[in-house]
């Protein structure tokens, strides 16, 4: 089992071929193969008689490929069920019901960007008891993944962001805040000396299986941002020839 959710993880295609019975005479062996990068499974039935023992190959049906893909094997994972369960719906069979909880559960398995900020003055300088202009740019996106052997379309967009000026203060908004002169997200330093700000971001999403309808994902994701370095420095007034 640790072979073939390390081989889902990494894109594998996996062939898994169902397993007959063995007669009174017979025993049936599992044996696995790689072949072009593809895992398969297959089942072997060897039977004796008085006269010769022989191997005979049983239900070698084509290879298939289970649809997987990483999200799902890391949710069912972390759940403690058998990803082939989880994650794959054989052929004919009817597909259970996607929820949002367990949408909610794959969301939280998925590589969210975390925003970028930016700072002005630019260059890594502000000074005291000046607005300080903070903002990022991030916007609504799509993934898809497979939950159960079903396409799952998820629209996800930045719903809250988390602004962490370095000094202690913090602030959030559900806007993403702008470059200048259009000030938004603005902060006073106080005092001089080296900080480091980031921008937290609170995704939300909705999601639809197979083109259905959208529906909303039960909760949000917080990813937290990479501090910036920023140095908060004093100035004085210099009289100048014009």
């Amino acid at each position: 089992m640790i072979r073939l959710v390390a081989a889902l993880a990494l894109g594998i295609a996996l062939a898994v071929l169902p397993a007959p019975s063995a007669t009174a005479a017979c025993h049936v062996v599992r044996q696995e193969e790689w072949v072009n990068g593809q895992l398969h499974i297959y089942w072997v039935k060897h039977c004796e008689s008085s006269s010769q023992t022989g191997t005979t190959p049983v239900g070698t049906l084509p290879p298939r490929d289970s649809g997987w893909d990483a999200a799902c094997v890391r949710t069912a994972i972390t759940l403690g069920v058998d990803p082939a369960t989880f994650c794959d719906v054989p052929p004919g069979a009817a597909p259970p019901s996607v929820t949002p909880g367990l949408v909610a559960r794959a969301l939280r398995r998925i590589d969210l960007p975390a925003s970028e900020l930016s700072v002005q003055p630019p260059n890594g300088r502000t000074l005291v008891n000046f607005d300080t202009n903070f903002y990022t740019e991030n916007g609504e996106f799509t993934r898809t993944v497979t939950l159960l052997g079903q396409r799952v379309e998820l629209r996800i967009w930045p719903a809250r962001y988390g602004w962490r000026f370095g000094d202690g203060q913090q602030r959030w908004t559900t806007t993403p805040g702008d470059a200048y002169p259009h000030l938004e997200v603005t902060h006073r330093y106080l005092r001089k000396g080296r900080v480091s700000p980031s921008v937290d971001t609170t995704y939300a999403a909705q999601f639809r299986v197979n083109g259905g309808p959208w529906r909303d994902v039960n909760g949000t994701v917080t990813i937290p941002g990479t501090p910036q370095r920023l140095r908060v420095v004093t100035a004085r007034p210099v009289l100048v020839g014009g």
